[in-house]
């Protein structure tokens, strides 16, 4: 890109931060924040296209004086773990929510794949999750049980287990991205198929309902999180084909680190899923109202945190 485009493309938003940054009134902590990631970008990019130039000096300096701002501020502003989940991750949706939507899209239409070809062969279920989980299952269900291998383990080992799996499988959804989109979005098919063809195995022997309101208990965190996982992967694999204004290796340094941004978010979700599996779903008797609290609950907080909020500082601070 020509220098006089990057200046164009820019000018009104520097001009907005160096009015703000000259205002004597304090700024606020979320609208510091996405200074900071935007000046560090476009600082990176001048540097790297229009080194020893005034647009890289006028740059460097506006950046240098958000930079000291965050630090002379730190004090003042809080505990930099609360700052980065109270705006610094949603801004990051706010920026994403087209790849978090396409995300979210590939895992239902996988789902439906995964109903559709249960229904048509009962046997397809035994490809994806294997014979020795299906006739286990099945035999809980003869039972009376059906849902009873929640319950079979250790509460603290199980909740160790599977919170490091789920995180495990964040960072896969994450890493393929380094195959493009298409890496992630396979990562992405086969969960939602999983899922599809799972809960329609328990739709065939008539107990879809218990199965739904035990299951979503830590389903609501342990799905929505995969989810969100894979709108970082898509990040990754999107930015070297589409780098936008960016050079390629800019915008793949950029992905690289908002996307591990996004993974690290997502850890207490993962706690808080692996928590409720281990210790709250082998409750599998548990009155309907509490399971659809705690559900409902759940896909409230994901649905605010993760789709309202960012939208909220998108037109808050017009990101």
């Amino acid at each position: 890109m020509k220098e006089i485009t990057f200046l164009k493309q820019n000018e009104k938003k520097w001009t907005d931060y160096e009015k703000k940054l000259n205002d004597k009134e304090k700024i606020d902590p979320s609208q510091l924040t996405n200074m900071f990631v935007e000046l560090t970008d476009d600082l990176s990019y001048s540097n790297t296209n229009y080194p020893q130039t005034r647009t890289q000096a006028y740059v460097n300096n506006l950046a240098s004086k958000v930079h000291q701002l965050v630090y002379k501020n730190r004090k003042e502003s809080g505990n930099r773990f609360l700052s980065f989940y109270v705006y610094e991750l949603p801004m990051f949706f706010s920026k994403y929510y087209k790849q978090l939507f396409y995300a979210f899209l590939i895992f239902g239409l996988a789902v439906v794949l995964g109903v559709a070809s249960q229904m048509y062969d009962d046997s397809f279920v035994r490809l994806i999750l294997g014979d020795h989980y299906v006739d286990s299952t099945i035999e809980r269900i003869k039972n009376g049980n059906a849902l009873g291998i929640y319950g079979e383990e250790n509460q603290f080992l199980m909740f160790i287990w599977i919170t490091l799996n789920n995180i495990k499988v964040s960072f896969y959804a994450y890493v393929l991205g380094l195959l493009t989109a298409f890496g992630t979005g396979f990562m992405l098919v086969n969960n939602g198929i999983m899922l599809g063809c799972f809960f329609t195995l328990f739709f065939q022997y008539n107990i879809l309902d218990k199965a739904l309101k035990v299951v979503w208990i830590h389903g609501a965190f342990e799905i929505s999180a995969i989810i969100l996982a894979g709108c970082a992967g898509i990040v990754l694999g999107n930015s070297f084909i589409f780098p936008g204004t960016h050079t390629r290796l800019e915008s793949f340094k950029t992905a690289v680190k908002h996307g591990l941004k996004i993974i690290i978010g997502l850890i207490p979700i993962f706690i808080m899923a692996g928590f409720l599996e281990s210790f709250v779903t082998r409750y599998t008797e548990m009155h309907i109202a509490l399971s659809l609290s705690i559900i409902g609950l759940s896909f409230a907080f994901i649905i605010f945190y993760f789709i309202v909020l960012p939208f909220y500082y998108k037109r808050k601070f017009q990101l």
